[in-house]
């Protein structure tokens, strides 16, 4: 079988954010293929009502069984949130989200107990986080804030400016009165401006992305259904790289945060790329 047709795993989010999964996936599973979606063109879901998240990730997922998968990673928080039941229903591979393994990461990591959660409105409407942590820990302080302004700044490649470092300010500062630990990132974009959130919330406060965690889990996943590939194959893998916007600036977000030369396709347009990682 050639490594091109070899079944892969299926990355989906609103836009650039799940590339904070893609990289750990290429990170941590070198053997595996990846087909990833980036629906740039309707980002961000947060706002939107909970059918038309739940339509959209459909779409995507019918989209990305155009191509033989083993497993489906969606790496949006608010599609975890408000659509993974309805994938895990509609397709017969396994599905992961990234809240899950955010919330065991963060029980692992906290030292007071005090944990705080940033996403978008829909994750915080949705409140998955509060109860994925509960359930795990009762005894937890647990703060949601949602902050809108976020996935716009990594949308817009603003995360390097002046104006970012004053939006991601105010956006974090009715957190800081809580005294939270540890802070995860509910929202896969966040990773990708994570020097500053670390900046405004202090060195004593611990940042959690799913994304390590996600991966690792995914890892377990495969190992223990047989379905892990190996990584000495010998030829380079070609992960595909889809996106409902501009092909060239979600390129140019996605080689600086991988490190490695991708090409991108419009929407249904296919694509093949040599991993160089």
């Amino acid at each position: 079988m050639n490594r091109d047709d070899q079944p892969g795993i299926g990355i989906l989010d609103s836009g650039v954010g799940g590339l904070t999964v893609v990289k750990e996936v290429l990170r941590q599973l070198r053997g595996e293929r990846i087909i990833y979606f980036g629906d740039t063109s309707r980002c961000p879901y947060g706002p939107r009502p909970k059918d038309e998240v739940i339509r959209f990730t459909l779409e995507i997922v019918r989209f990305l069984e155009r191509f033989p998968l083993k497993a489906l990673v969606i790496a949006c928080n608010t599609a975890t949130a408000v659509a993974i039941d309805e994938v895990r229903r509609r397709t017969p591979i396994p599905v992961l989200g990234v809240i899950e393994p955010g919330a065991r990461a963060a029980i692992q990591s906290t030292r007071k107990g005090r944990i705080g959660v940033i996403g978008t409105q829909g994750t915080v409407r949705s409140g998955a986080y509060e109860r994925a942590l509960k359930r795990m820990n009762p005894r937890l302080f647990v703060v949601s804030h949602a902050c809108p302004a976020l996935v716009p700044l990594v949308e817009s490649d603003l995360g390097r400016t002046e104006e970012a470092r004053r939006v991601v300010a105010s956006s974090l500062a009715p957190l800081q009165v809580h005294r939270v630990d540890t802070l995860i990132l509910g929202c896969t974009h966040y990773p990708l401006i994570a020097d500053l959130i670390g900046e405004v919330m202090g060195k004593d406060v611990q940042l959690i992305s799913s994304a390590e965690e996600t991966a690792r889990e995914l890892k377990i996943l495969l190992q223990r259904k047989k379905l892990l590939s190996p990584e000495d194959e010998g030829r380079p893998l070609f992960h595909r790289f889809f996106t409902s916007g501009d092909p060239d600036f979600f390129r140019r977000i996605a080689e600086r945060w991988l490190g490695c030369s991708v090409h991108v396709s419009r929407a249904m347009a296919e694509t093949s790329v040599p991993s160089t990682l």
